[in-house]
């Protein structure tokens, strides 16, 4: 049986809300065990005490870094520091860094370098030098926009006296339009066109002779390539699905040797000459 690999989860509470925590911890929670648990800030800024109900149900330590100059941030070499000291200990096979800071580009570089496996987690607005710093990153708000839009709850019935309410509303069409937008969607910076035309390379370089590729390895292969790769981002929960809707391959299903339950996919670029 393979170990569980040990990860130290690293947080930029200056850089990440506390709206993020569940997904932090879940993203974390699905490669290994999170072994440390800190974040860290100015504790004594008031802007930070929305995390304090968040660390104590998920007991994580915050370590305390005050701002010596105004403007300023010393919380980035606190995290540092800290990592590097648990890095040094052997205590885990892997860090979860948590901000949207492109300072932590060099910590991320750095800890690859020690045969660590590093998955960054920030918003998309996140500097391109840090994901591609990262053997995974995961974008923070994406993530969370997903949940939104699959929760249940959150299609409710309107108010009961919403009719009533409807004819003063009539004249104001024009502005109650307008407080109606929604906000823009998040985007990965790894986007779709990215993803079709690394595939396509990928089917062709890596499949076999009657021009295969497994869906695994053609996975596999897209993580390398892009760390910020999540069938997620495009509103999928599995790989095949989302290959599926390129529209670009033939798809194949083999029974696992020895396990009838089990199926192998394989996916195939289309004869454009077929009809």
């Amino acid at each position: 049986m393979n170990k569980e690999l040990k990860y130290a989860i690293l947080i930029d509470a200056d850089n990440i809300s506390e709206k993020y925590i569940n997904i932090i911890l879940d993203e974390a929670a699905k490669n290994g065990i999170a072994t440390y648990k800190r974040i860290y800030g100015d504790w004594t800024n008031p802007q930070l005490t929305t995390w304090k109900r968040v660390l104590l149900d998920n007991s994580i330590i915050p370590i305390q870094q005050y701002g010596y100059t105004t403007g300023k941030s010393s919380t980035d070499s606190a995290m540092i520091i800290d990592a590097m000291d648990i890095l040094y200990s052997g205590a885990v096979d892997g860090f979860c860094l948590a901000s949207s800071d492109s300072d932590f580009t060099r910590l991320a570089a750095r800890l690859r370098e020690s045969g660590m496996q590093v998955i960054g987690m920030g918003e998309s607005k996140t500097p391109k030098p840090f994901i591609s710093a990262c053997n995974q990153f995961k974008y923070l708000d994406i993530l969370l926009s997903n949940e939104s839009d699959s929760d249940p709850e959150k299609e409710i019935e309107p108010p009961a006296d919403q009719e009533k309410a409807a004819p003063a509303k009539k004249e104001k069409t024009a502005p109650a339009k307008k407080a109606r937008q929604k906000p823009k969607e998040p985007e990965p910076q790894t986007n779709l066109k990215m993803i079709k035309k690394a595939i396509l390379t990928l089917a062709k370089e890596c499949s076999d002779d009657d021009g295969w590729i497994f869906s695994a390895e053609l996975g596999n292969q897209l993580a390398k390539r892009f760390p910020d790769f999540d069938v997620r981002n495009f509103g999928f929960s599995k790989f095949t699905p989302f290959i599926n809707s390129l529209g670009l391959f033939d798809v194949k299903r083999n029974q696992a040797s020895g396990n009838s339950n089990v199926q192998l996919v394989y996916f195939k670029i289309k004869d454009r000459k077929q009809k």
